[in-house]
Formats: C-alpha cells, sequence, structure tokens
C-alpha cells in the first residue's frame, strides 16, 4: 500500500485523535477513568456520490480501509453511497444531528446553511488543489472551516480535493459564445 505524505499524515493524527480520545473517560465527578483499549467502535460514512463513484466515491473507501488498518481493527468504517442510507443531500444535517458519524461530501452543497461554504471546495476557475491545500494548511483556511462548521456541531476535514471546477456554475444555459 503506497499513500502519499499529506494522507499518511493525516490518517496518523486520526488516528491519534481516536485513540487518545478512547484511551480515558471523564465521568460526571470529573474522575478519569480507564477504558477497555481493546473496545472496538463501528462507526457509519454517509456520501453524496455513489458507492464505489470513480474518483470521488472511491476516497472514503480507501479513507475506511486505512483507518481500520491504523487503527488494528478497533476503529472500522462502513461506506455507504448515496441513496443507501440518506439521499446524498442529507449529509451534513444527519453528520450534525449525530445520526451518522462522518460524511464526506463537497463544502459547496452547504451554501445555503453557510454562505462562504464552497470556499472551502472545488469553485469554478478557483484555486488549484495545491493552492487550496496550503491555504487550509497552512494559510488559516482549516480554521475558517471550522469556525463557519462549528454552529452545526461538525469537525470539517480535507478529504480529497479535484482541484478548481473548469465548468462554472450559471443561471441560463451556455450555447454559443455570445452567451
Amino acid at each position: 500500500m503506497k499513500i502519499n505524505l499529506f494522507t499518511k499524515t493525516l490518517l496518523i493524527l486520526t488516528s491519534l485523535v481516536l485513540f487518545t480520545s478512547g484511551c480515558s473517560k471523564e465521568s460526571k465527578q470529573g474522575v478519569v477513568t480507564k477504558l477497555d483499549p481493546t473496545q472496538t467502535y463501528q462507526w457509519k460514512m454517509i456520501t453524496s456520490w455513489p458507492k464505489n463513484f470513480p474518483g470521488l466515491g472511491m476516497a472514503p473507501e480507501k479513507f475506511a480501509k486505512y483507518v481500520n488498518e491504523m487503527s488494528g481493527g478497533r476503529l472500522t468504517i462502513k461506506v455507504y453511497g448515496a441513496g443507501e442510507l440518506v439521499p446524498g443531500f442529507e449529509v451534513f444535517d444527519n453528520v450534525s444531528q449525530g445520526t451518522v458519524e462522518i460524511g464526506h461530501s463537497g463544502s459547496y452543497y452547504w451554501k445555503g446553511k453557510i454562505p462562504a461554504s464552497p470556499l472551502f471546495g472545488a469553485l469554478p476557475f478557483g484555486m488549484t488543489a495545491t493552492e487550496l491545500n496550503a491555504w487550509l494548511h497552512y494559510g488559516g483556511g482549516l480554521e475558517l472551516w471550522h469556525e463557519q462548521y462549528k454552529p452545526f456541531g461538525i469537525i470539517p476535514m480535507a478529504g480529497g480535493n479535484t482541484g478548481p471546477q473548469f465548468g462554472g456554475w450559471f443561471k441560463k444555459e451556455i450555447n454559443s459564445i455570445d452567451d
């Protein structure tokens, strides 16, 4: 299995957070107690695309596989494609409501809830994949993204990057140069 440095770092950090969050638990009295290190967790991930859809639909499957491997089987994630548990455009609401633990979708779908959300994804004629990753991870973009999603109880993270959308978003059909 060969993965790039960014993906490897992201998976290691995710695994560490999950591992350490599962190592102890604070009771109502504020006393920290140890949890069983053999306890396992099963999460559901819903997506906005069909299961195993070439490109976008393969990233959630790879992520689930890597998390399972890196957690030694303590955390398994079952991936559901659009329409298997919920429609593709209901990913945000279901994660926000806690119906499922994790979702994989495009931030631009949530413009009606968070007007700035398209900035964190593939905008028409927007930043290249490298530029977007640089802004998110070294230019304050991730902090801004977290701030925008916080009222909904969602912690966003980059889970793939297709780069700019070259077609654009238009209100009317384009049929000629004049259009």
